[in-house]
């Protein structure tokens, strides 16, 4: 049985800790040189029908898809270098990794992400998040449906949770009520869709950028203990 902390971090990654929509724009750039028009609009279809089959997003899964299609196309093994060898480090947002040190001095930090079993905990290796946090890594295909894993994994008397998805705070917020804080930070695309935002209730905590939790004392955003 794993001790109770007093509060447990949970983190996402992409456009909450990480840029990804950066990293996709240089992916899109990458394909669109190395295939051509056609070759990464493939790549992209393929990207989207596996995220549409499995639930998450799978960038090698893609690519080996379009290597079916295109078995004698010698140009793959390039672009799978590109994407093992890119620079996650360099795509953390500003003020992050601080700001996990500072969710540390206060309780445990976790990180909870959605994602394939390679790509996913490679880039969060890459990046010096996994590092961050002491290699505390949960990895889900859709992880508001795996809350009880995490009470078990990392119980706690309570929660902060930091996503850039509304739904991913909204959902969470349900099942644990008052035991979680929700942290909305204000990146990417998901976050600055109107759409989106017209469609969930607000999170208990509203930032412009992750940096900016620095600002504030973590301690006074805690929920109540429970009862």
């Amino acid at each position: 049985m794993h001790p109770v902390s007093p509060v447990v971090f949970l983190v996402d990654v992409d456009n909450t800790l990480l840029d990804n929509d950066g990293v996709i724009d240089d992916m899109r750039r990458h394909l669109a040189k190395a295939l051509g028009a056609e070759g990464a609009d493939l790549y992209w279809r393929e990207f989207e029908a596996i995220r549409t089959e499995l639930g998450y997003a799978d960038y090698l899964g893609a690519l080996q898809r379009y290597r079916l299609r295109h078995p004698h196309e010698c140009v793959v093994g390039e672009i799978s270098s590109f994407l093992l060898k890119y620079p996650f480090a360099d795509r953390v947002y500003p003020g992050a990794l601080d700001l996990l040190a500072r969710m540390a001095s206060i309780g445990t930090t976790v990180i909870l992400t959605d994602g394939d079993v390679v790509f996913q905990p490679w880039k969060v290796e890459r990046s010096g998040i996994g590092a961050a946090v002491d290699g505390r890594v949960l990895i889900y295909v859709h992880k508001e449906h795996e809350l009880a894993q995490v009470e078990r994994r990392y119980p706690a008397e309570r929660y902060v949770l930091v996503d850039d998805k509304l739904r991913i705070l909204s959902a969470v917020k349900a099942a644990w009520g008052d035991k979680v804080t929700t942290v909305f930070p204000r990146q990417g695309h998901y976050a600055l869709d109107p759409a989106i935002i017209d469609a969930y209730p607000a999170a208990d905590v509203e930032v412009e950028r992750i940096g900016d939790l620095l600002d504030l004392d973590l301690a006074t955003i805690l929920p109540d203990r429970p009862r």
